[in-house]
């Protein structure tokens, strides 16, 4: 009977310390706009790592670095033309940069704002598209909430803005351009990298918000992507955001509309 237990208990360990490592957890969380290019890259990347666990969550800029400064996520996701100073404290690794793209639903015959047009729409001082190239109708101003990154980067660039009262407010890009492609009269800004046929790109200044024209630095909505840690990553942290910047996952982020830093 000794024998059986030596036998069994020897057979428990190999199942255990044999059948692979133990599973490793990486979590990401914040920026709307990059989560779901983090999403497809972490799906690629336990695709060859069967012991890694990465999770990729949602939020916006601010939750990123909250979530990194407390640790509730090791990596935190921000796109913004400038850190705030909660993030001094925080390690910041640049893996992309991304276009701000100005849409308005397909059937809209706005081509072209300026920058003055534009900021003069979101301020409410212009309220009918009539007045900027379109139909006789009422503008629908839609944005992100405070506290997105997009929304951030985009009140930066453009200056001036006290975003409009009645402005539809919107708590992802994803949703934005949804709320844009079921309203003829809406515009808003999202990611250059979700841009699909359900809305519209507007020119600003002439320029077309394409990867070419942003790379050649002559559209200027354009902000980084930061991935934020506590302190220097170290570990499965830097193995995944080494991945990120590897030529592999550059050339994956360029093809799905971002633009690669390296």
């Amino acid at each position: 009977m000794k024998k059986y237990f030596i036998l069994f208990g020897f057979m428990t360990a190999v199942l255990f310390f044999g059948c692979g490592k133990a599973k490793v957890s990486v979590t990401l969380a914040g920026s709307t706009a990059f989560q779901p290019f983090a999403e497809k890259i972490a799906e690629k990347y336990m695709a060859s790592n069967p012991n890694i666990t990465v999770t990729v969550q949602g939020g916006g800029s601010a939750v990123g670095i909250q979530s990194a400064n407390s640790g509730a996520a090791q990596i935190g996701m921000a796109d913004l033309v400038k850190l705030p100073d909660e993030a001094k404290s925080l390690t910041s690794t640049v893996v992309a940069q991304d276009g701000i793209a100005i849409i308005v639903h397909p059937k809209n015959k706005a081509v072209n704002l300026s920058i003055e047009q534009l900021r003069a729409v979101f301020n409410g001082k212009i309220q009918n598209w009539k007045e900027i190239g379109g139909s006789d109708a009422p503008i629908t101003v839609v944005s992100r909430e405070a506290g997105s990154g997009t929304r951030s980067s985009f009140e930066k660039i453009v200056t001036g803005i006290t975003l409009v009262n009645n402005a539809v407010i919107q708590n992802s890009n994803g949703t934005i351009r949804e709320t844009i492609a079921n309203d003829e009269n809406s515009i808003g800004y999202i990611s250059h990298g979700i841009l699909n046929d359900k809305v519209k790109a507007l020119m600003i200044d002439s320029v077309e918000c394409t990867t070419e024209s942003i790379i050649a630095k002559k559209y200027n909505l354009v902000r980084p992507i930061f991935l934020l840690t506590k302190g220097a990553p170290e570990g499965e942290v830097k193995n995944f955001i080494d991945y990120i910047l590897s030529d592999e996952i550059q050339a994956m982020i360029k093809k799905d509309g971002l633009l690669p830093v390296k």
